[in-house]
């Protein structure tokens, strides 16, 4: 969350900065890449946490943190697969211990 001030109107406001991802690419394998889509990973992690009453409020809000973690991953913008698998799970163990296992047993 940023601070900012209109030159014009001097009215004081704020923005939210958000990373760019459309141009990310997923390495899954040497030969298999796939554009980085926040849809994919929120699914990813929501079938993680199932188990949850509030699943779909956790995800979204776990999604935007590992999104936010993302930008220091991309080189040349390419996303491995195993650095973003491993971000996730270190998210979801801090959050559920039991969504971060049934994360790894399907990301391995």
């Amino acid at each position: 969350l940023f601070r900012s001030k209109c030159t014009a109107c001097n009215a004081i406001f704020s923005t939210v900065e958000a990373p760019n991802l459309a141009q990310a690419i997923v390495v899954r394998r040497k030969t298999h890449l796939e554009p980085f889509t926040r849809d994919i990973l929120f699914m990813s992690i929501h079938d993680s946490l199932r188990h949850r009453k509030t699943a779909i409020t956790d995800a979204s809000a776990l999604c935007d943190t590992v999104i936010a973690l993302l930008p220091s991953l991309i080189v040349n913008g390419l996303i491995e697969c195993n650095a973003l698998t491993a971000v996730v799970t270190n998210t979801l163990d801090r959050f559920d211990k039991a969504a971060a296992t049934s994360y790894r047993a399907f990301h391995p």
